[in-house]
């Protein structure tokens, strides 16, 4: 069931769609910019968001970009209320692993986000969306994608050829 409304510029809402009200509600939450603790705004400023499969398939990609982009103005805002002038990033990526969106907000620009792989950067905010509705099985490996570790492998945290694709708003006071 679907109930339209005032919900991102006049698009269908889902009475359901608790995954978007959850975007919403990231802009609302605790947010830490300090550029002498950044270890401190990664924790308090990343979110996770996801929903069971059934949302995911009554739910538009942008719908997804809607809320989003929604909420990195809400967040450019109360950035700007603090006073704060120097440079802020928001970002969105779909972690595989888990299944999940993931988001946060730091003090860096977003050529230095602070991922410890390889990095995408400016992936069209509508394309992680996609990811993230098609994942059939969401934080489930396929058995086709498991290999046999060995002993030289336990110092290996990631694949060379892993790379996390970041959609980047700025939100900061240099802009």
């Amino acid at each position: 069931m679907a109930v339209t409304g005032a919900c991102f510029g006049g698009s269908v809402c889902h009475a359901d769609a608790v995954l978007l009200r959850w975007i919403r509600e990231v802009a609302d939450e605790p947010l830490v910019i300090d550029p002498t603790a950044r270890n401190i705004e990664a924790r308090e400023n990343t979110r996770s968001v996801s929903t069971s499969i059934d949302e995911r398939r009554s739910l538009s990609a942008h719908e997804i970009v809607a809320a989003f982009e929604k909420c990195a103005s809400i967040l450019r805002e109360r950035i700007r209320s603090l006073g704060y002038e120097g440079p802020a990033t928001f970002y969105v990526w779909h972690d595989q692993q888990a299944g999940h969106l993931r988001c946060s907000t730091t003090s860096l620009p977003s050529d230095q986000l602070p991922f410890q792989s390889r990095v995408e950067l400016d992936v069209p905010l509508v394309t992680i969306a996609e990811e993230f509705l098609k994942d059939a099985s969401p934080g489930q490996v396929s058995w086709h994608d498991l290999r046999q570790a060995s002993e030289g492998d336990v110092d290996e945290v990631q694949p060379e050829n892993f790379v996390v694709r970041v959609w980047t708003a700025e939100v900061g006071g240099t802009q």
